[in-house]
């Protein structure tokens, strides 16, 4: 007692030192403002991807893996004047390195790279990342930072006791644009699983390729988090000096070593038939015509306290009403999906008026790495299947047939896509999820696109994953003679099969899900 008595007073010292210390490094270092591109209109990728006659924008949905990264290459290696790029995760692996290869080569030859990061992956990240600022030059920025550096720990933990209510908040944006004039947004962070090349689990997900009058709005987004007093130059974070030439040239050994050994494999080999990234120049016929608008929330929302209410959802609040304006059908596709109250009220009302609503998510079997967002939905799962709400739950591969192989669909995997459709007509594709970390906590970023085109894919789209043989029907069964329940159906070989618990999980992890969902508190889901 005495030893805890003695220890508590250092203890709160040392959170509170923490907190103040990662507080005042924001804002204390000197970071030039740098804007996008001002002539976007004389680049070679706006002559390139004009949009449709009579349109504002034009747009290319990006399914398959493979083609979104071989657009972002393509990208890196056409870029004339300027790349952005903003992503809540970079992982540090084959695809990766690929792609900081071809973003150094352009770095080399002119093109003025920006590179924002989420701090929470980076964490442990900083030589590589403070490699390729000093070796590009690549102008490198962290968002939200820590303090401490160094791979997760203690001091970490600590940390974030110290300052929850900042370092809690994480930049979920992602995008990647080139010369101002074309753009990626969409759902996939850098890394192998979200290009179709890991060799463990993959994510179904979607990005759009976008150009015309939407483009700066995307770039505005950008510069607004780029030259916020929260993204911290990774040069000012580190401990250590910076990287000598001797480490510059073994970072870029190390990446054309691994670049050659990509090359040689069966994806890049799959990957070089698809013809994406050297064919990018002739994909104007590709685009369909959309009138697009650009929502984002501020980057300073990741300076809101604990009350939900003053977290500034402006993403939130914007897509709210065009979800409810939803006349005959609402399609929602999401890897996590935990409505709030007001949501639950809104889709109700919506079935009750005779509009179909139908949503895609994952089943506890498909959310290997998404536990703890299942469990958050499991909680309202009963009560948007009284309402009427169509589930439709991923089912996981049926077989280890790597996704590349069949790559234009949302079937196998892990869903990860963020994606919404209005009567097939209004499509908002970005980076929020239907959950609360998306709504109150996260900054995020969404097209709504106006292109009967687009809905219509993204119908089809839905409709493929939706089959029995894909995903499970979630309904909600009340016999005559028995206990109301959640009831699974699917398709096997033909034939309507059915369960009353979570199909094809195992019982641990159907243990593990009600724990989760009985103890974690949703704000965090």
């Amino acid at each position: 007692m005495i030893l805890r008595t003695r220890l508590l007073p250092l203890a709160l010292g040392l959170l509170l030192a923490l907190g103040a210390c990662s507080t005042l490094r924001l804002g204390t270092t000197p970071q030039p403002e740098t804007w996008a591109w001002e002539q976007p209109a004389t680049t070679a990728l706006a002559r390139a991807f004009r949009p449709p006659d009579g349109a504002s924008s034009g747009a290319l949905p990006l399914v398959a893996g493979q083609d979104a990264l071989g657009v972002r290459v393509a990208l890196a290696e056409r870029a004339q004047h300027t790349l952005d790029l903003q992503y809540y995760i970079v992982r540090d692996d084959a695809t990766t390195r690929v792609l900081m290869a071809r973003v150094l080569a352009a770095a080399r030859r002119g093109v003025r790279v920006r590179l924002l990061v989420d701090d929470l992956d980076a964490l442990g990240k900083d030589l590589d990342l403070s490699t390729l600022a000093s070796a590009g030059p690549v102008q490198v920025r962290l968002f939200n930072p820590f303090a401490t550096r160094g791979r997760f720990g203690p001091g970490h933990v600590l940390e974030l006791l110290a300052d929850s209510k900042r370092l809690n908040r994480r930049m979920h944006n992602k995008l990647w644009v080139a010369d101002n004039a074309v753009a990626v947004v969409g759902g996939r962070n850098l890394g192998n699983e979200y290009f179709d090349a890991a060799d463990g689990v993959n994510f179904a997900d979607l990005d759009l390729l976008l150009s015309g009058s939407a483009v700066p709005a995307i770039s505005a987004s950008f510069d607004a988090y780029w030259n916020s007093a929260w993204a911290v130059p990774v040069q000012a974070l580190l401990r250590e000096p910076h990287p000598g030439p001797q480490a510059q040239r073994e970072f870029e050994g190390l990446l054309a070593t691994q670049e050659r050994s990509f090359r040689a494999s069966d994806y890049a080999s799959a990957w070089r038939a698809r013809d994406i990234g050297p064919g990018l120049l002739d994909t104007q016929a590709a685009l369909v015509p959309a009138e697009a608008q650009v929502f984002h929330d501020p980057p300073s929302k990741v300076a809101a306290g604990d009350d939900p209410g003053s977290t500034m959802p402006v993403l939130a609040a914007r897509i709210q009403p065009l979800l409810a304006a939803a006349r005959s059908e609402l399609l929602l596709v999401s890897p996590y999906l935990i409505p709030s109250d007001e949501g639950l009220r809104t889709l109700a009302a919506l079935v009750r008026r005779g509009v179909r609503v139908r949503v895609l998510t994952n089943s506890l079997a498909s959310a290997e790495m998404l536990p703890m967002g299942h469990a958050g939905y499991s909680r309202h799962r009963a009560a948007l299947a009284r309402a009427g709400v169509e589930l439709h739950e991923l089912r996981p591969a049926a077989d280890a047939t790597p996704r590349w192989r069949n790559p234009a669909r949302w079937s196998g995997g892990t869903l990860h896509t963020k994606a919404f459709a209005i009567d097939r007509r209004h499509v908002v594709v970005g980076s929020m999820n239907l959950d609360p970390r998306s709504r109150d906590t996260n900054t995020e970023i969404a097209l709504l696109l106006d292109s009967p085109a687009l809905g219509q894919t993204l119908g089809q789209l839905f409709d493929e994953a939706a089959h029995p043989a894909r995903s499970w029907r979630v309904r909600w069964i009340e016999p005559a003679d028995g206990v109301a329940h959640l009831q699974w159906q699917s398709e096997e070989r033909g034939l309507v099969v059915h369960t009353d618990h979570e199909p094809q999980a195992g019982l641990w992890r159907r243990a593990l899900s009600r724990l989760l969902r009985a103890i974690a508190p949703e704000e965090l889901l």
